[in-house]
């Protein structure tokens, strides 16, 4: 067994080196295959940073009356932190919110003498609350709605927000559905010019191919070193398309910073450099595999 295996190794590394320009074309459209996959990789990562970056901006803020005591209000946080939608709660004191209000309008002075002439804060304090997806709020609002602390409520943001939350819950639910359709259409057009491809490849070898099977070769043995070409193509192509992504990322690190400032593509690329390699590798040898053994099965009666 151990002899039959080298042997089917040493013809697919024999066989990859005699095609010659047949295996260039087939390592180029694997490539643009993987390069595709690739892509898709990182667009999904890129739209879920843009998406979570969307949705770290979108809270609901529980505006409290001014009278209610910083007791009461730390007591109502903790509650609501119990709640599994809830991801996070921020309280803010009625002198923060003092702080903040300045900070945003200092430079308007009607404002600043307004604020002089009153002599007092008139902010009330507040909780801004975060959940773990946007289809969350409806239930949290719902919540502090019936909840027995209600009459210490001034006013909710949710109403306001309600359409911004919406519409991002409907953005991220079709970004999900897209790409997986994408992903989908696009891994299936690789696999078949990649399949076309390495199936022209064989075409050329029929008549060894017939030889070998009148001579009693087995099946197994005959279409080991198309297999073996396979995953050669394969991974050559996933560490050409893997080099090529560490430049490119480099240079367009920056572009996608200015659309989603949370995201550092080259920094994420980096740090993530093996588990891309292992995912493109993977890919290409499988789709050398599979292209293989069907091209060989189907199109040379083996």
């Amino acid at each position: 067994m151990f002899t039959t295996l080298s042997r089917i190794i040493k013809y697919g590394i024999v066989g990859f080196w005699r095609s010659g320009l047949i295996s260039v074309a087939t390592i180029v459209v694997m490539f643009l295959a993987i390069m595709v996959f690739q892509n898709l990789i990182l667009f999904n990562v890129l739209a879920k940073s843009a998406l979570d970056s969307i949705q770290n901006k979108i809270d609901i803020s529980v505006y409290f009356n001014v009278d209610t005591s910083e007791d009461n209000i730390l007591k109502i946080k903790n509650e609501l932190e119990g709640l599994v939608e809830v991801k996070n709660i921020e309280y803010i004191s009625k002198s923060k919110a003092f702080e903040i209000f300045q900070s945003r309008h200092k430079e308007e002075e009607i404002i600043s003498q307004a604020l002089e002439e009153l002599g007092e804060n008139p902010l009330a304090a507040s909780l801004n609350i975060k959940a773990y997806n946007p289809s969350d709020y409806s239930a949290i609002n719902s919540y502090i709605n019936t909840a027995a602390f209600k009459n210490l409520i001034y006013k909710v943001s949710y109403a306001q927000n309600s359409l911004v939350i919406e519409r991002l819950t409907k953005i991220m639910d079709t970004a999900k559905q897209f790409g997986a359709v994408l992903t989908f259409v696009l891994s299936l057009v690789a696999i078949l010019i990649t399949f076309n491809t390495i199936r022209l490849a064989i075409y050329s070898y029929r008549d060894e191919i017939n030889i070998m099977k009148l001579v009693g070769a087995s099946n197994a043995f005959i279409q080991g070193p198309y297999v073996v070409e396979g995953i050669i193509y394969g991974i050559i192509a996933a560490t050409l398309g893997f080099f090529i992504l560490l430049p490119l990322s480099y240079f367009a690190s920056p572009y996608v910073e200015i659309f989603i400032p949370d995201m550092n593509l080259w920094t994420y690329v980096i740090s993530n450099a093996l588990t891309l390699f292992g995912y493109q590798a993977f890919f290409g040898i499988i789709l050398g595999i599979i292209s293989s053994s069907i091209a060989i099965r189907k199109y040379l009666k083996v």
